[in-house]
């Protein structure tokens, strides 16, 4: 059971966004840390988010990937 051209387009284009919501994530992630009195609670959510989008973009590289039978 394949994906259609227009199917794995679409995933693909997903993929992009989230990949690129996730390093943007990451990158203010980041400079929150820089600063001496972050808000600990706006972190961890943004934590929270980051992990979710990584989930997310993991289960749509799995529909690309064919099922290999070992």
């Amino acid at each position: 059971m394949g994906l259609s051209s227009a199917e794995e387009r679409a995933i693909r284009a997903q993929l992009e966004s989230l990949r690129i919501e996730h390093q943007d994530l990451n990158d203010v992630i980041d400079r929150l840390m820089e600063e001496p009195a972050y808000d600990q609670l706006q972190l961890q959510r943004m934590k929270k988010r980051k992990l979710s989008l990584k989930d997310q973009i993991l289960r749509l590289e799995n529909l690309l990937v064919p099922d290999i039978i070992a």
